[in-house]
């Protein structure tokens, strides 16, 4: 049996019309018409325990709301008669879709203010010129936002897709690219009281106020509630009202009094609840077993016989050279994919590459799995090519090491803008001076607010000190305490008990930033932490430079992994058509 393990997907078309897509689910199924002041009379069970899943409906809700965004705060004061269940404010950050090339206009926010969904998309511009399908990311190099008196327009990041970005790990999970948060429920507070949503440093207090004031407010009268049910967010979090439909009765755990809480816990119920949806964002799996089933990669290796997970205690690493093993092998006569089994016409959906795995492919999972014998590459490696390495921080089947790396990623845009070689030569302060002076080198926070944060920042001409170290920004930093054991673990390469100092680790830091997983890549382009790569072509092709130089000892703190990617030109074209043959129709 499958089972698609999506939630319900609400869609805000072009035009500013809101329209709901009812995606019937394992956990929740389809709400059909009921209403507030009528519906089904609930069960007992949904009554005392909710409805499973129900979490997830409910926090897809949470996660396209408009109003909690500091544009909205500002439109309520700037008229005190109106109430939190007015029109939304129009703010211009999201009235227009800010892509690689033309914007996209109207954006399907156009009216209102900043929401999760706005920076994280799906179908939301599915059908627009320029636009397409998204695995929960947009299409800018890096995500605009709310304009303030800060100057700031843009994070300082590429969007992050967040489908299967809450799986398990070794490590513990770390959020960010650069592992500022160790639980989602950290990093989705933060996004509400952070400057995404419009909210300077210093302001948390009254993001939080701002958050429970809508909550508290929300009559379920707006566009948004009326797509699902028009049960006011008071009601959603009782859980247990009979006005609620059996599909929103939240879990005891996720249910607040809004009515009597404070504003602290209203607000941390909102956080669970939408840290509940975006954990549950997974590609589609076995219901049995948990294996992926949608790509062309995942169709070749089940009509092939060949494992599709890793045996219980066997390394993702492990699983990988086994699976090398085995297409290796002498004996091995492949079966090659021609066509979709889960479609009637054999092709994708949402991708225009047609859905096969042949030869061409094959080649490129060879070279994607393949070591060389030592590192660095030897020089004849070097000369034969086909040697990707890239097992060793993506290995199968999530693809990612979830660890932290320095691919050279930021030293190329910082060189490409300022010069060869600058960014060996900028000027990046240790442990004790940066520490001791939080404000000149650290970014801002909450006890920090007027923190310069030069070494998170967009890279420019005209301001030469500014950069992205990444993990370096976090790293024992005092305002950040949660991920700090998770993030030495990985710094000290899971050696216990760790024998280098914070100064040596924060030296190895240095533009660090958290591997990706590598599904679905063609709905999460442009590419790297910084957005800087158009198609995957052009990251073969930086691969191939980058590990030139980690070779020659020019890439300034690059991973070890690096030295031993030996590609030549002729390989890029098969390592490329593996790669696409990871994507999927995510739904």
């Amino acid at each position: 049996m499958f089972a698609s393990h999506q939630p319900i997907k609400a869609s805000f078309h072009v035009g500013g019309s809101v329209s709901l897509l009812l995606l019937c689910t394992l956990f929740i199924g389809c709400s059909g018409d009921k209403k507030q002041d009528g519906g089904t009379p609930p069960s007992a069970s949904s009554a005392d325990n909710g409805t499973p899943g129900a979490e997830q409906a409910v926090g897809e809700r949470l996660f396209l709301e408009t109003r909690f965004a500091q544009a909205f705060k500002a439109y309520l004061e700037a008229s005190p008669g109106r109430t939190v269940n007015d029109p939304n404010a129009g703010d211009a950050v999201v009235d227009t879709v800010e892509t690689t090339g033309l914007p996209i206009s109207p954006g399907p926010f156009a009216g209102t203010s900043m929401n999760c969904r706005a920076c994280h998309m799906v179908d939301d511009v599915v059908t627009a010129p320029g636009g397409g399908m998204r695995t929960y990311a947009d299409f800018a190099r890096r995500s605009p936002i709310p304009a303030r008196a800060d100057g700031k327009t843009h994070a300082p990041r590429n969007s992050p897709a967040l489908v299967n970005s809450a799986l398990d790990r070794p490590d513990g999970v770390l959020f960010h690219f650069d592992a500022e948060f160790n639980s989602m429920e950290a990093l989705v507070a933060a996004t509400f009281t952070g400057r995404n949503f419009g909210w300077l440093p210093g302001e948390k207090a009254q993001a939080i106020a701002h958050v429970a004031r809508v909550v508290r407010g929300d009559d379920g009268s707006g566009d948004l509630a009326q797509q699902f049910d028009g049960v006011s967010y008071r009601l959603l979090f009782t859980g247990t009202n009979s006005a609620i439909p059996d599909d929103f009765k939240l879990p005891p755990q996720f249910r607040t009094f809004v009515g009597s809480g404070t504003d602290q816990e209203i607000f941390d119920a909102v956080v669970r609840v939408v840290a509940a949806y975006v954990n549950g964002l997974l590609f589609s799996q076995t219901e049995d077993s948990g294996a992926l089933i949608r790509s062309p990669f995942e169709v070749f290796l089940e009509i092939n016989g060949l494992p599709q997970q890793p045996d219980a205690n066997e390394t993702p690493i492990g699983y990988s050279r086994r699976l090398r093993t085995l297409i290796n092998a002498p004996g091995f006569a492949p079966q090659f994919v021609a066509a979709n089994p889960n479609r009637q016409d054999g092709q994708f959906q949402f991708h225009t590459q047609s859905f096969t795995f042949g030869a061409t492919e094959l080649e490129g999972l060879k070279m994607f799995l393949a070591e060389p014998a030592a590192i660095p590459a030897s020089p004849a490696e070097l000369t034969a090519g086909k040697i990707g390495n890239c097992l060793s921080c993506h290995a199968a089947p999530n693809f990612t090491d979830f660890k932290l790396h320095n691919t050279g990623t930021a030293q190329k845009e910082y060189d490409d803008i300022h010069g060869a070689g600058q960014f060996a030569n900028l000027a990046i302060p240790n442990l004790a001076t940066r520490n001791g002076n939080y404000n000149q080198f650290l970014p801002a926070t909450e006890s920090h607010p007027a923190a310069l944060e030069p070494f998170r920042s967009i890279p420019t001409l005209s301001d030469p000190p500014l950069t992205d170290l990444g993990i370096w920004n976090v790293f024992a930093n005092p305002d950040i305490p949660g991920p700090q054991a998770k993030i030495r673990t990985l710094l000290c390469d899971n050696q216990v008990p760790c024998l280098q100092t914070d100064t040596a680790l924060l030296d190895r830091a240095i533009a660090r930033f958290k591997t990706p997983g590598l599904r679905d890549l063609s709905h999460s382009a442009p590419f790297m932490h910084n957005g800087q790569f158009d198609t995957l072509d052009d990251i073969m092709a930086f691969y191939r430079v980058v590990s030139a130089q980690a070779r020659a000892a020019t890439l300034r703190n690059g991973a070890s992994q690096l030295q031993g990617i030996a590609l030549t030109a002729g390989d890029i074209p098969s390592l490329v058509a593996f790669l696409k043959s990871l994507n999927e129709d995510y739904q």
